[in-house]
């Protein structure tokens, strides 16, 4: 099938950047590799901040304050001023689409505190934003047209002297590479902490695809070092504790029932605070009890059912045991309010370094990013959209996929992707994860390039192509560690500790180092690490004893 323009993402960003890309006479498809309510988007249960006042100076300067505050000077301030901006007219939309916000006692839509705010600026639907928002934005892109085209897993993208031409797909159902033409393409397929498997609220097939295929196209990333890591997640299932949870009040304890961290402090503090006690010997809880047991239930109702329901804890009677997690990445790929160095190729949401976050990310702007930037990604795709005509596919890439999974499928193997899917999160939270220091680092760095070794010999123990588990769990696998090593490798290169990304061999921030890194691969295995601003360019090869 061949569309103006193809929207890759099922979450917020992709939903609204299809709705803005589709006019009365264009074809507008968006693919997703799950289902449509399987998306970050959809599990983001806390709020999306805004203004909601637009002659609110004073309060969208104090947001446009807390945003950047958080991003520890990496932040870009002009992305973030149109943001905040924007967030009352994204807001009205959202309601418009059939949000339907929590209201107060004057029926105005309801804000509560977030974390690292300094005002009540989050609108929510109860604990279950993302989802509420999400299922509306569906109900919208039908409404206009948008072509949903799910269980379709985006391998690569396709260009004609660096402008955009297509993706090459794999269709679940039958294994087949298919291309599809396009005018225009915007990735939105979510982050990349899924790569920290088993610690992460992440599903698992959050495996930084987009950032993966991005590296393939010669894109940079940006940023890549800086993964967020969620203060409350549950010990046993690492689901999501949303932080709504202590903006209505909840405290933090320890097994001594002490409280030891502001509960609204930003996630990188409250996340290492978390970390020390457990080191320390300690359990640590969320405490509702002291909340009405009304409160709990019209506010957090979600969070309420999954505590009984994953860890058999009554949170209005009893402590719920929680443990830091991997949640959202802030690294992305390099872009100018959506536009990349691809022409034809805008980028959106969390696989995008749009400079709102930096080195940290302000509690409920992630939703309000994804919507903004979405809107902003769409009208772009559709702008450059309508005076271009469709480019040739280059087929010698569309080959080289059909040969990947043609392989995958050729021999017999011994060795587990699901193993290697485990030992990857093992190894990234042990070593790039919270806490961070020279010698692990290359310990992780020597282990992925094992392992990325060893994923060039899996191959499917069931050869049936018929909606094959394994084929697109090896093809994930193979991306995680690309962007694994992009990680590592970007850690290394900040030598101090800043916001997420704390070296506890360089313990203190550096202001040399108050900019970002980007990272390119080179070819397959070799990347090149620069500063943004062009100084420290390193050429970065497989094996750490290259490194300078």
């Amino acid at each position: 099938m061949i569309y103006d323009i193809i929207v890759v993402g099922g979450g917020i960003a992709g939903l609204m950047a299809a709705i803005e890309a589709k006019n009365a006479t264009n074809k507008v498809a968006l693919l997703t590799k799950g289902n449509l309510f399987k998306s970050n988007s959809s599990l983001a249960s806390g709020g999306i901040n805004a203004v909601l006042e637009r002659g609110d100076k004073s309060g969208i300067l104090k947001h446009i304050e807390d945003t950047y505050k958080a991003t520890y000077g990496l932040g870009d301030k002009k992305s973030i001023e149109y943001m905040c901006k924007r967030a009352s007219y994204v807001i009205e939309k959202l309601v418009q689409y059939g949000v339907d916000f929590d209201k107060d006692e004057e029926g105005n839509i309801a804000q509560r505190s977030f974390g690292g705010g300094s005002v009540k600026r989050t609108c929510y639907v109860a604990d279950k934003t993302g989802s509420a928002i999400t299922a509306a934005l569906i109900k919208k892109a039908k409404s206009v047209g948008v072509n949903f085209v799910v269980n379709t897993f985006v391998m690569n993208i396709t260009k004609l002297e660096n402008q955009v031409s297509g993706v090459v797909a794999l269709r679940r159902f039958d294994s087949s590479v298919v291309v599809y033409p396009a005018k225009a393409v915007v990735l939105a397929g979510g982050g990349y902490a899924g790569i920290y498997r088993g610690y992460s609220t992440n599903a698992q097939d959050f495996t930084g695809d987009m950032h993966a295929i991005a590296l393939r196209a010669g894109l940079n990333l940006k940023d890549m070092e800086f993964v967020q890591f969620h203060p409350t997640g549950l010990v046993k299932t690492s689901y999501l504790i949303s932080e709504a949870a202590r903006g209505e009040g909840g405290y933090l304890v320890n097994s001594k029932g002490e409280r030891f961290v502001d509960e609204l402090g930003t996630r990188d503090v409250v996340s290492r605070a978390i970390a020390k006690q457990i080191e320390a010997g300690e359990k640590v809880f969320i405490d509702l009890r002291h909340l009405s047991k009304k409160d709990i239930e019209t506010k957090l109702p979600s969070l309420q059912k999954a505590a009984l329901m994953q860890a058999g804890v009554d949170v209005t009677t009893e402590l719920l045991p929680i443990k830091p997690v991997a949640h959202y990445s802030m690294g992305g790929i390099e872009n100018k309010r959506t536009c990349t160095a691809i022409k034809g190729l805008f980028v959106c949401g969390e696989c995008g370094a749009s400079g709102i976050h930096g080195a940290n990310r302000l509690g409920g702007n992630s939703l309000l990013e994804a919507a903004v930037f979405g809107e902003l990604a769409g009208k772009n795709a559709l702008s450059f959209s309508e005076h271009k005509e469709l480019l040739p596919i280059d087929y010698n890439i569309v080959a080289k996929d059909v040969h990947v999974v043609d392989y995958i499928f050729r021999d017999d193997t011994s060795k587990n992707f699901n193993a290697m899917r485990i030992n990857l999160g093992n190894v990234m939270f042990k070593h790039a994860g919270i806490y961070r220091d020279k010698e692990g680092l290359e310990k992780a760095f020597d282990y992925l390039s094992y392992l990325r070794k060893e994923a060039s010999t899996l191959h499917c123990t069931i050869k049936d192509r018929v909606n094959n588990v394994e084929l697109i769990s090896i093809l994930e696998l193979k991306n995680a560690l690309e962007v694994a090593e992009a990680v590592v490798l970007s850690a290394k290169k900040r030598k101090e500790s800043r916001g997420a990304h704390s070296r506890e061999d360089y313990p203190k921030s550096n202001k040399k180092y108050e900019k970002s890194i980007l990272i390119n691969e080179i070819k397959k295995g070799f990347f090149k690490l620069w500063f943004e601003d062009g100084t420290l360019m390193s050429n970065f090869k497989k094996r750490f004893t290259n490194l300078t």
